[in-house]
């Protein structure tokens, strides 16, 4: 019987009572657990990411990824922005997978992402069969979300750029 330390396999492999001839194999055992633990625990972690529909998330890998793939483009997206580090984007509420590869192919991770709608300081509207969206924080300033009124969505659309064509100009 061994304990595992946290950071110190050293520690595991004096703490393991075994013949002095087997403690090689256990630290050859031990050191190959170390490097292939990053692997291991991507793939054990199976609770979902999240990602707000319309932002960004940074995700930090332990492996280099080489590929990626989403299940469902239209639901999120991800890019490569060095070999430890991914951009999740949220495209439209859902579900969909991301799988990640290394080099050779090997999967890194395989999980599931989840495309919420933010919370905090929006308030829907809804006019008979059709619905607005605003952001209060702390005057109330409509945003473009997906299943608002076209109508809506195409004048908030037009003011912001508009502001843009302003502050371009400039």
């Amino acid at each position: 019987m061994f304990t595992i330390l946290r950071n110190t396999w050293f520690s595991v492999i004096q703490s393991v009572r075994v013949v002095p001839m087997f403690r090689k194999r256990i630290a050859a055992l031990l050191a190959a657990a170390l490097v292939l633990s990053p692997l291991a625990s991507a793939l054990a972690d199976s609770a979902p990411v999240s990602v707000k529909v319309n932002m960004a998330r940074i995700l930090r890998i332990n492996a280099p990824a080489a590929t990626v793939i989403i299940g469902n483009p239209g639901v999120a997206d991800v890019t490569i922005q060095d070999p430890q580090t991914l951009v999740l984007t949220g495209r439209s509420y859902g579900q969909t997978n991301l799988i990640i590869l290394d080099k050779i192919g090997n999967p890194i991770a395989d999980t599931l992402i989840e495309v919420v709608q933010e919370q905090a300081n929006v308030v829907t509207v809804f006019m008979g069969d059709r619905r607005t969206t605003l952001a209060c924080a702390p005057v109330c300033q409509g945003v473009v979300m997906l299943g608002d009124d076209n109508t809506f969505t195409a004048q908030t659309a037009g003011s912001a750029q508009t502001v843009a064509g302003f502050a371009n100009s400039n």
